[in-house]
C-alpha cells in the first residue's frame, strides 16, 4: 500500500539519530551532565550578535505581511543579489542573482541538484568517508551512489580510483571540503586531479560529468587552511551551501545553490534545480531567514571555540593512544576503532557514558566520528572516560 522505500526509511533512523535518541534517554535516566554526547553536528556556539539583531529589527520595523509572505519561488531577488554581490567580491566568481536558487538548508540543495541531474542509470561518485544520507538522496532520484576510496591515512583523493570509478554512467561527482566525518580539507593536490580528471573523462564520453560541492563547513576552518571555490576551478559545478554551521542556524533550514554561469547548457540547469525545487516541494525557503542572512554575510559564529575544542581533544585521544585522522576544519574527530569492529567499539564506550558514531554508514569500517561541537567543559570531563576505555585495550 504505502512505497516501501520510504517505509523503510522511516523505521530506521540513521545511526547518528539512533545515538542521539540514546542519548536523550540516557540523559533522563541519570542526568544530561553525566553523559558524554558526541552524536550529532548540532553547532554549540551562538549565532553571532548580527542574528538576533537583525530578527529583532525585521520583526520591529519590517512590513510583516511582506516578512511572512512568499518570496519568488528561488529566492527574493534582493536576497540574491546580496549573495552574488558577495560571492563575486570574496572569491572573484562570476555569479548573479540569476545563477542563485535559495533552499531549506543543504539537504535540500543536494537533492534539488540530485533531482535536476539524474536520469535512467546515473551513477554519483564520491569518496569515503561521506555524508550517509548521500546515498538516500541519490537513490531516491533513481540513481546510485558510488562510494571511492580515499587515500588511506590522508583520506585525500586517489586519483587512479576516481578515474577507474568514472564510466558512461557517471553523472556527477559530490565532494564535501570540510568534510563530515573526518574534518579533513581537500588539497590543492586533490583539486587539481579532480578538475583534471573530469574535464578528461567528460571529453571521453562527450558528456559532461558536474561537480557538486557539499559546503556547510567552508568558513569552519583553522590554521590558514585554504577552500578554493570550486566554482572557479571547473565549469560545470554547482554549489550547495547552508548558513547552519556558519551562523549557528542548523533549525532555521536556510541555504542556497549556486549554478555556475559556466555551466553546460546554463539555461537548462538552471532550469532543472527550479524545476526540482518545484517538484520535491521545495520552492520559497524560509521568507524571514532569507532576510536574516542577506544582512549577515561575511559573519560567522565564534569559530575559534571549535579550534580549541579540536586542539584540546586531538591532543588528549593521541595522548592516551588513539590514532586519529588531523582535522583542518568542520568539528568531527575521526577516530580509529581500537578493535576491527567500531560497532563493538561503540557499545563498550557506552559504559563510561560516552556516544560516539560508528563510521560503517559512512563507507569506512573500523572508525568512529566524535563531533566535537560541544562545550569545552565537556571535552575536559571526558578525557578520563576516554583514557579507561582505551585501558581495556591495552
Amino acid at each position: 500500500m504505502y512505497n516501501k522505500q520510504m517505509t523503510g526509511l522511516g523505521k530506521k533512523r540513521s545511526t547518528i539519530r539512533e545515538i542521539f535518541e540514546y542519548g536523550n534517554r540516557r540523559a533522563a535516566e541519570i542526568g544530561r551532565e553525566n553523559i558524554f554526547d558526541f552524536s550529532l553536528g548540532n553547532p554549540s556556539v551562538p549565532a553571532p550578535d548580527c542574528v538576533n539583531k537583525t530578527v529583532k529589527s525585521l520583526a520591529s520595523d519590517f512590513d510583516s505581511v511582506a516578512l511572512h509572505g512568499y518570496t519568488s519561488a528561488q529566492g527574493a531577488f534582493d536576497v540574491r543579489k546580496k549573495i552574488a554581490d558577495y560571492i563575486n567580491e570574496k572569491y572573484s566568481a562570476p555569479v548573479t542573482p540569476d545563477c542563485l536558487y535559495m533552499t531549506c538548508g543543504a539537504a535540500a540543495s543536494l537533492t534539488i541538484c540530485v533531482n535536476a541531474l539524474c536520469c535512467d542509470r546515473d551513477e554519483f561518485i564520491t569518496f569515503t568517508p561521506f555524508f550517509p544520507e548521500y546515498r538516500v538522496f541519490v537513490e531516491a532520484a533513481g540513481g546510485s551512489l558510488v562510494a571511492v576510496e580515499s587515500e588511506d591515512g590522508t583520506l585525500q583523493i586517489d586519483a587512479k580510483k576516481l578515474e577507474s570509478a568514472i564510466n558512461e554512467h557517471t553523472k556527477a561527482v559530490i565532494v564535501n571540503s570540510p568534510n563530515n566525518p573526518s574534518g579533513v580539507v581537500l588539497n590543492r593536490k586533490s583539486i587539481d586531479a579532480l578538475c583534471n580528471i573530469l574535464r578528461k573523462k567528460s571529453e571521453e564520453y562527450s558528456h559532461p560529468i558536474f561537480l557538486i560541492s557539499d559546503e556547510p563547513y567552508r568558513e569552519l576552518v583553522y590554521d590558514g587552511q585554504e577552500v578554493p571555490y570550486l566554482i572557479n576551478e571547473y565549469d560545470d559545478t554547482f554549489v550547495c551551501y547552508s548558513f547552519s554551521k556558519s551562523l549557528s542556524l542548523p533549525g532555521e533550514r536556510i541555504g542556497y545553490i549556486a549554478v555556475s554561469p559556466k555551466l553546460h547548457d546554463f539555461a537548462d540547469a538552471y532550469a532543472a534545480v527550479c524545476g526540482a525545487g518545484r517538484a520535491l516541494g521545495y520552492v520559497c525557503a524560509p521568507s524571514m531567514m532569507q532576510r536574516v542572512v542577506a544582512a549577515c554575510l561575511g559573519q560567522t559564529s565564534d569559530v575559534s571555540v571549535y579550534k580549541e575544542n579540536r586542539d584540546l581533544l586531538y591532543n588528549g585521544l593521541t595522548k592516551a593512544g588513539y590514532e586519529c585522522v588531523y582535522p583542518d576544519g568542520a568539528f568531527y574527530l575521526f577516530v580509529k576503532s581500537p578493535e576491527p569492529d567500531a560497532n563493538a567499539f561503540c557499545e563498550r564506550a557506552k559504559k563510561y557514558e560516552l556516544l560516539l558514531v560508528p563510521s560503517d554508514d559512512f563507507g569506512c569500517p573500523g572508525y568512529v566520528r566524535i563531533a566535537y561541537c560541544v562545550s569545552t567543559e565537556l571535552i575536559k570531563r571526558s578525557l578520563p572516560a576516554f583514557e579507561k576505555l582505551m585501558k581495556e585495550y591495552k
